[in-house]
């Protein structure tokens, strides 16, 4: 267990999870603890644009308002795009990119900001005005590409709300989506959704592996719908056994149909 204290002397306790232990339903609440309720913002620099994003977390209204390690590394691999990254051939082509399960937007407002593409954060309702808050306080920094950002709701496996956001993207991006069980499903009909539009998309996923036997469950389904590869994977941080690794996710069939047998139910 580590104990950390950020630049405004937020105390919070890190408990890093082995990985050989079988772990119960409750394990996320001992993920990150915070023992002192408060809104703060960091800065996150990103070279190649010589500006930092400026991100607000609100860690008592839940996880989906604080940073998790996945949304850095991703950070990380955006700001060395043009140093050529493993996620390079995937980034560089994009220019209309989704981002699900958004949470404070850090990795999506990221690529708009350094690939100067239009970029759609999506969270559920009760999460965007956080995710607004921080795509408008980032303006500066969107501004030297081009970048644009548009915030919307999506409930993952919910028809009206993927139609709503349409298919008209060239990249998904995710980073730490994968911790409730009962979630699996409706991200993976969600991403099966968007990977059958005409531009033949992909879908880059940044993720910790923090329990063996959940994550083992979501890539047999994964894996069951989908081409799904490894392709980079960080050295682990101090303290951890594994590292944030981004894994590729391609559609199996020309057409974009699943069987019954391959479609998860709702």
């Amino acid at each position: 267990m580590a104990v950390q204290v950020d630049d405004i002397g937020l105390l919070t306790i890190v408990q890093h999870v082995d990985l050989d232990v079988e772990e119960d339903e409750e394990t996320i609440a001992s993920v990150i603890v915070v023992v002192e309720d408060a809104e703060k913002q960091q800065h996150h620099h990103l070279r190649s644009i010589a500006s930092a994003l400026v991100i607000r977390q609100i860690p008592s209204q839940g996880i989906s308002f604080q940073l998790w390690p996945a949304a850095t590394s991703f950070l990380t691999l955006l700001d060395h795009n043009t140093s050529c990254t493993p996620l390079t051939p995937f980034l560089s082509k994009s220019q209309r990119i989704l981002e699900l399960g958004s949470g404070t937007g850090l990795v999506g407002i990221a690529a708009a900001a350094t690939l100067g593409a239009y970029v759609t954060l999506t969270d559920l309702p009760h999460v965007l005005p956080n995710l607004q808050f921080n795509a408008d306080a980032n303006a500066h920094a969107l501004a030297f590409n081009c970048g644009t950002v548009h915030v919307a709701s999506l409930r993952w496996g919910e028809a009206e709300d993927m139609e709503s956001v349409g298919r008209e993207f060239d990249l998904l991006l995710a980073s730490d989506v994968v911790y409730h069980d009962h979630l699996f499903d409706p991200l993976l009909q969600t991403v099966h959704f968007f990977l059958s539009g005409d531009n033949s998309p992909v879908f880059l996923m940044a993720h910790l592996k923090r329990w063996k036997k959940k994550d083992s469950v979501f890539f047999k389904k994964a894996r069951k719908m989908f081409h799904v590869e490894m392709i980079h994977s960080d050295p682990p941080s101090p303290g951890s056994r594994v590292g944030v690794a981004f894994y590729l996710f391609t559609r199996k069939c020309g057409n974009g149909k699943l069987t019954s047998q391959t479609m998860p139910v709702p």
